[in-house]
């Protein structure tokens, strides 16, 4: 059955547009408070990011759950993975967060979190589409729902940043500059670090309401490496507005990607000895990274674009590393889904352990060309489909002689079809790839 409002990460859009609107969010509240329902009550947490419009979806959200007799607990900002977290510790009936992860300010959106702080199954998002399409009700007066605040939750969730390494961690003599993208990590990763005992410049974290994702975090690097440069810093974190994703930079401006940093962990696990099993990426993840792993014995699948697919793999195969090379990365023994200061964490612990820069540890393995075009298209169409699309995609898949690979997909957050070809000649490779895209162009014109 096809959802009508559920992506693949929540729900999401343009603020004041359908569904992302106040009248939305109150009939959301409600249809998720009556399918969390048990014996009549039940508790749901909600965090979200710094954009403006948080706090009047948040209320109307609150409104919602209350009038099904669902108790809500505020957290107040707080990254996506924090949500999580604090959906298992405080045993809610589920997690929301209101955030639209990377996108500008104008957008948001919600996802939701089950008790154990994992994504939604596929039939409870059903059952809360099934009730969106049904009248809304309020309960008797004497089972509405009731509202508190969690004030120590940024505490709590800093403790538990800093448990997930080994007691004996000191980052002392190290300088790391975080960007925080002005969105929800801009309290409790300054904090963990500097009670790591690393000295940290702190850029992207005077959130306005309007200037998440502005210029800064994890998809835009160049004020970070200008900072680590600046600073003289060992090396830069980038966070995205919502903290679930990470992306690196080096002592000498260099940016490190998922990829990159998957391969950082995953090596150090198995240095370890708790590498249970392989590495998850995505369809998207280099070719490089698969290689190299190969080389170090360490098994990798590939699952579809998007945190639940890599999560899902994950799962059903017990392993407890995955990640997608936009930076998303999950580490399945400290949590339920992609956590970016936990991640950073694993890599910086990696690089103290190996007594090596990440200068150093980047190098290890060799990137074969990625060339990525995103072309925008109207939500109606579906320009993969379109038989001219297919026969450039199969042409040039024909061409590249399985020197490399070819992938059209849609976004599940944005209305983008994303072109990406890989393959040894840097210089073909992108000519592959503009050639898709102009293809994937024409028949949205």
């Amino acid at each position: 059955m096809g959802r009508k409002y559920f992506g693949t990460d929540g729900i999401r859009g343009h603020v004041g547009q359908f569904p992302i609107t106040p009248e939305f969010m109150l009939k959301l509240g409600w249809a998720a408070g009556m399918a969390f329902r048990k014996h009549g009550k039940c508790r749901i947490l909600i965090g979200k990011d710094t954009r403006i419009s948080g706090y009047m979806f948040e209320s109307a959200l609150q409104a919602g759950l209350s009038a099904a007799g669902a108790d809500v607990l505020l957290l107040g900002p707080m990254p996506t993975p924090a949500v999580a977290y604090l959906t298992r510790t405080f045993h809610a009936d589920a997690g929301i967060v209101i955030s639209a992860s990377h996108n500008p300010h104008y957008d948001n959106g919600i996802k939701f979190f089950s008790g154990r702080g994992t994504k939604l199954p596929d039939e409870v998002e059903l059952m809360i589409e099934e009730l969106l399409d049904a009248p809304m009700t309020v309960v008797e007066s004497a089972q509405l729902g009731k509202a508190s605040r969690i004030n120590d939750a940024a505490g709590r969730y800093i403790e538990f940043c800093k448990s997930s390494v080994p007691t004996s961690t000191d980052f002392s003599g190290m300088k790391i500059v975080l960007d925080c993208a002005h969105g929800a990590t801009y309290k409790v990763a300054p904090s963990v670090f500097r009670e790591l005992g690393a000295e940290v410049v702190v850029i992207g974290a005077q959130p306005d309401g309007l200037n998440i994702n502005a210029e800064v975090g994890s998809t835009h690097v160049a004020q970070l490496q200008k900072a680590v440069i600046d600073h003289g810093a060992d090396l830069g974190i980038a966070f995205d507005g919502d903290g679930d994703r990470v992306m690196m930079v080096d002592h000498t401006g260099a940016q490190v990607d998922g990829d990159e940093l998957l391969y950082i962990i995953a090596t150090d696990l198995q240095d370890q000895d708790r590498l249970a099993g392989g590495v998850v990426g995505t369809l998207m993840s280099n070719l490089g990274l698969e290689l190299a792993l190969q080389a170090r014995d360490i098994p990798f699948v590939r699952a579809k674009v998007g945190d639940r697919y890599v999560m899902a793999e994950m799962l059903e195969r017990a392993w407890v590393l995955g990640g997608e090379n936009s930076g998303h990365i999950v580490c399945a023994q400290h949590v339920s889904t992609g956590d970016a200061i936990i991640a950073a964490l694993q890599v910086v612990l990696a690089l103290r352990r190996r007594g090596q820069n990440l200068a150093h540890e980047r190098m290890a393995w060799k990137k074969c060309p990625q060339i990525l075009i995103n072309v925008r298209f109207s939500g109606s169409q579906d320009p993969i489909s379109h038989p001219q699309v297919k026969a450039v995609c199969d042409s040039v898949s024909e061409r590249m002689a399985g020197r490399g690979r070819v992938l059209l997909r849609k976004s599940g957050t944005e209305p983008l079809v994303r072109v990406m070809v890989e393959g040894d000649d840097e210089k073909q490779v992108r000519l592959y790839a503009e050639e898709l895209a102009n293809a994937v162009t024409e028949v949205c014109a």
